[in-house]
Formats: structure tokens, C-alpha cells, sequence
């Protein structure tokens, strides 16, 4: 197929230069202990969820719970004919729990919880998984749509990294060279809040995005992609890059490294006095072109500085360019189990619907 196919001049290994620089840290990717958690291990940490989501306070309109863990130990080599060879290699753990119940009006609201590791000894405690997945969906019990209106919005830290990776989807070079991205042309301006500074930084220890090398062997370094609100990069691959006649950057996200604020989400809701906090988002659309985005939210009303009652079947919506500008505050909660590790999000003036 290679022989039949359209010769593409853009399509060619990257300067092997860019190999080069590999950084000599240990990112203790691997737990050397991996092989010693058996089933059997396996088995007692899903049950142990599965008794504390159980044996939850008004457990008796619950009606089903799922517990599950899951571990894995990935090896990649990689070998080109110009000169590079190297190999990644690690293991993650993670355990999660999903509940539903039966409410009053015959809804049936689920909620979950989850937690992750490279290594098994540094992994959350298990029942705490399981209870607080049964917590959070009896606190989903009387939902009811809440109202239309312009108001503060807070976005707990597990739920943001949806919106982020719609804000950063579009910074890769193969969306700019299909002119599928709303952010073309865009660098060097300020495009979000000048709160937001953001490092895709590969070299954590133990992070999830870790690496030493990107896909193409491309040689793995820190680079700020936001600047108190400026586009500073793009993610370019050798491809895309050539035809952009960019210089290769990386073509994918690593761990997310956030200038965070000083406060809690509790401390950010005080501050809130009156608003809403969404926990999670549901189907919904995002348009990598214009920017636009439309999508579904569940939540509790935020009244005098506290969580008040929960509300569903609303809908956040705006265009990313001017959605990211009303950001006001950022807590101190960076997500640990997901690489773009982000923390809570509170933005003014934002549309709410009921739907």
C-alpha cells in the first residue's frame, strides 16, 4: 500500500536534533512491586468499596452499586531508521465506584468516585472511593431544575478538566493546519484570564502524562502554553509542523502544571455567597472551529457562601473566547488523578439555563 499511495513531501521522520536533550531524571513511572498485587487483592479492594458505598446512611434507596479495580503495566519501544531508539515504560493502578438510586419521583440519579496511582502503596484508600460515591449520589436525591440566569459558577476540580481539554484540544497543529480551530492566529495574544498560567511540563514524577520522548521521539521538555492569559505554544508535531512551517513542539498534551490560587473550594464558595457549583457535565458539544460550546451540567445551588440543594437538567453555554476571560479565581485543589490536574474554577457572569 505504501508503494500505491500519492508520494506526501510533508510525511518524513523528524530532525534528528530533536532527539537530542532527553532530561536524565527519574520520573518513577514503574512500581518495582507490580507483579505482587494479585486477584486475590484485586477481589478484596473492589469488595471493601462495595461495603462502604453499602453501608452508607440511607442506603435503602440505592439500587445498584459497581466497584472495579484495575491495574497495568504499559511498555513502548520505539526505533527509527534515522537514529533514535528509546522505550517508556510504566504501571498505574485505579480503583472507582459507580452508585445509583431511586428517587421519590422515579428518577434514578448515579453518581462515582475514583482514585489513581503509578504506584499501589501511594493509592487512595479504597473504602473512602466507595463511600464517597454513595455520598454523592444521595446527594443528587430531589434534583430539580434550577433557574435561567446569569450567575457565578464554580467548577469542582474533577469535573473542569472536560472544559479544559476543550480549550486546549484546539491548540494542536494538525486543527490549525484544517483551519478547525478557534484559536489560530492567536499567539501572543490573550485569548483567556490573566490568572490562568498554565506549563505542559512531562518531567513529574509519578504524573500521569509523563514521558522522556513524545510519540515521534521528540525529546520531552516543560514549556508554558498559557502566560498570564497568552497563547505562548502550540502543540506541533513534525507533520503538521512542516506544513505549518512551524517548528516542532510536541503534537500532545503532557501533565498540566496550573499557577494556582491560595484557597480551598470551600473558601472559594464562601466567597461566592450566591451561585451555582457544578460537579458534572453531561453530553454535550464543543465547537473546535468558532469556539462555541453547549453542554449539559448537574449541581447544587450555592446560597450564602454553602452548598445548598442540588439541581439537574441545566446547560452551560458560551464561546470559549469569551467564556475563559470571566474566570476570577482558581483554588489551591489541583485534580491529582487526571494529567491535566486541574483545580477548582470559579467564573462571574456566566449563562445558566434551565432546560
Amino acid at each position: 500500500m505504501g508503494k500505491s499511495i500519492q508520494a506526501d513531501p510533508f510525511r518524513a521522520l523528524p530532525d534528528p536534533a530533536l532527539y537530542k536533550g532527553q532530561a536524565a531524571v527519574d520520573l518513577q513511572l514503574e512500581d518495582p512491586k507490580y507483579s505482587a498485587v494479585s486477584a486475590d487483592e484485586a477481589r478484596r479492594v473492589t469488595k471493601a468499596m462495595y461495603e462502604a458505598a453499602r453501608g452508607v446512611k440511607g442506603n435503602e434507596v440505592i439500587t445498584s452499586i459497581t466497584t472495579s479495580f484495575s491495574s497495568n503495566l504499559v511498555e513502548n519501544w520505539m526505533v527509527t531508521s534515522n537514529g533514535f531508539s528509546g522505550a517508556n515504560r510504566g504501571t498505574s493502578f485505579f480503583v472507582s465506584a459507580g452508585v445509583s438510586a431511586k428517587d421519590a419521583d422515579g428518577r434514578r440519579p448515579e453518581e462515582y468516585d475514583y482514585a489513581g496511582s503509578r504506584f499501589y502503596g501511594n493509592l487512595s484508600d479504597a473504602p473512602a472511593v466507595g463511600l464517597r460515591a454513595a455520598q454523592r449520589t444521595l446527594s443528587r436525591l430531589g434534583s430539580k431544575k434550577g433557574q435561567t440566569d446569569a450567575m457565578t459558577v464554580v467548577v469542582d476540580n474533577r469535573a473542569a478538566g472536560r472544559l479544559v481539554g476543550m480549550l486546549l484540544g484546539p491548540l494542536s497543529a494538525g486543527s490549525l493546519q484544517q483551519k478547525r480551530s478557534f484559536l489560530e492566529g492567536k499567539l501572543g495574544q490573550q485569548i483567556v484570564s490573566p490568572l490562568m498560567t498554565i506549563t505542559d511540563d512531562p518531567l513529574i514524577p509519578k504524573g500521569f502524562g509523563s514521558r522522556k520522548f513524545d510519540n515521534e521521539g521528540i525529546a520531552a521538555k516543560p514549556r508554558t502554553m498559557l502566560e498570564a492569559g497568552v497563547l505562548k505554544s502550540y502543540y506541533v508535531d513534525t507533520y503538521y509542523g512542516r506544513k505549518l512551517k512551524m517548528e516542532p513542539t510536541s503534537g500532545s498534551p503532557s501533565n498540566l502544571v496550573w499557577r494556582l490560587g491560595t484557597k480551598s473550594q470551600k473558601q472559594l464558595l464562601a466567597d461566592v455567597k450566591d451561585g451555582l457549583l457544578i460537579t458534572s457535565f453531561i453530553g454535550g458539544n464543543s465547537n473546535a472551529g468558532t469556539g462555541d460550546f453547549s453542554i449539559g451540567v448537574v449541581g447544587f445551588r450555592i446560597r450564602e457562601g454553602a452548598i445548598a440543594e442540588p439541581v439537574a437538567e441545566m446547560n452551560l453555554s458560551g464561546n470559549h473566547l469569551e467564556f475563559w476571560k470571566k474566570l476570577i479565581a482558581l483554588g489551591n485543589d489541583p485534580f491529582p488523578y487526571s494529567p491535566s490536574r486541574a483545580p477548582s474554577l470559579v467564573f462571574e457572569n456566566v449563562s445558566v439555563a434551565g432546560v
